[in-house]
């Protein structure tokens, strides 16, 4: 038996159609008591119950489960294991940022591997990525600024619009272009091309646009918005939520602490200082909640994690591409026999759980293999044990 915590948030409790309080998302949603069942703990919890409960209704008390996740999901697997080792004999936990929290990452190292990702491509394509920001604000400031901002990017008309929204939507299309930099062609997020990154750098570095680095951003950032050709013009306010995140966004605020959003003098992001003190504080007027900055650490570990997992846990599969600026919090190094680290130099976010195609590089098809042959010694071994128990 197989349990797949589905990749990216759409994993549990609150996310998808798994909705509380009869499916109605408005109560749900209404405020800290109701959204205060929405966490990891519980979730995972809601895992356990539904596995027991389906192996007794199918007879199949004796199957092993093995559960699979990516990204949040991925963290939920790799903690279900840990948690809970009677219930599930193995995890797989692709590009799970387990070590993501403060005190055990940099919060300069997401926005790192962003960079080089866009850098390894072309330097002339870092180079107007990271000088864009100080262009943007000064063609604002310039009579009919606001204007040419607005046409040379297309963007639909908006009383809203400044550079600062402006910005926002460019370092959206940097950051989930560089998650979701893949090998084949993919809709995860939006339609990409394969490889999506490097048909940014192609585009910045194209001479149709000539020196007009306001048309070359325009052009990179189309390559996420716009791969299709379908769109007129870029809405800045679409308020909806198309990938579900608002639930991630309480648990951002609540047991997710993970610092991330900081940029040094290296960064094609503006320089930055991240602080927990600004998170709280956000989080305090949008939601009037304070973190619990330390809880996921307390609760599932993560200090010292080679040597606590060596001696506490086995049969998980932490995979990583390290294209995918979650994998600076990921476990790179292989623990033990049975605590697998599988790294991926050209990979991006949980692609070995991507479909398979006839595209796929020779690398993705080797990493897919070599889990599936772990997965088959767990299984192995498993009714190797309850024969010699039995």
């Amino acid at each position: 038996m197989l349990l797949l915590f589905k990749p990216f948030w759409f994993s549990s409790r609150f996310y998808g159609k798994s909705i509380p309080f009869g499916g109605n998302k408005t109560v749900a949603y209404a405020n800290t008591s109701t959204l205060g069942y929405l966490s990891s703990t519980q979730a995972l919890a809601d895992y356990a119950t539904l596995i027991i409960d389906l192996k007794k209704n199918l007879s199949a008390t004796d199957s092993p489960v093995v559960v699979f996740g990516g990204s949040y999901g991925g963290m939920l697997a790799a903690w279900f294991r840990m948690k809970y080792p009677h219930v599930a004999i193995g995890a797989l936990a692709s590009s799970a940022p387990i070590l993501h929290f403060m005190g055990l990452v940099s919060p300069d190292i997401f926005n790192n591997i962003i960079t080089q990702d866009f850098r390894s491509e072309s330097e002339n394509c870092y180079k107007v990525i990271k000088g864009s920001w100080d262009l943007i604000d000064d063609t604002a400031n310039k009579p009919g600024g606001m204007e040419l901002l607005r046409k040379t990017f297309r963007i639909c008309k908006s009383d809203d619009f400044g550079p600062g929204s402006l910005e926002g939507w460019l370092r959206a299309a940097w950051i989930y272009t560089a998650m979701t930099d893949y090998p084949t062609p993919s809709n995860f997020l939006n339609p990409l091309p394969a490889y999506p990154v490097k048909k940014m750098c192609e585009a910045i570095d194209s001479s149709v646009t000539g020196n007009n680095r306001l048309a070359k951003l325009h052009a990179a950032a189309s390559v996420y918005y716009n791969y299709t050709g379908k769109a007129r013009c870029f809405d800045l306010d679409d308020n909806s939520d198309p990938h579900d995140l608002g639930g991630w966004q309480w648990q951002a605020c609540t047991e997710m602490i993970m610092p991330v959003g900081g940029s040094n003098k290296e960064s094609i992001f503006p320089e930055y200082e991240w602080s927990y003190e600004a998170r709280a504080s956000w989080c305090d007027f949008f939601y009037n909640v304070q973190p619990r900055p330390h809880w996921i650490t307390t609760e599932f570990g993560g200090h010292a994690v080679e040597r606590v997992l060596k001696r506490s846990a086995s049969n998980i599969i932490f995979f990583n591409g390290l294209r995918d600026p979650w994998s600076g919090g990921g476990v790179l190094k292989t623990i033990s026999k049975t605590l697998v680290a599988i790294v991926a130099k050209k990979g991006a976010h949980h692609v070995d759980l991507r479909f398979s195609s006839k595209e796929d590089p020779q690398w993705l098809k080797d990493v897919r293999k070599l889990e599936v042959n772990i997965i088959a010694s767990w299984i192995s071994q498993y009714h190797q044990d309850l024969q010699s128990n039995s």
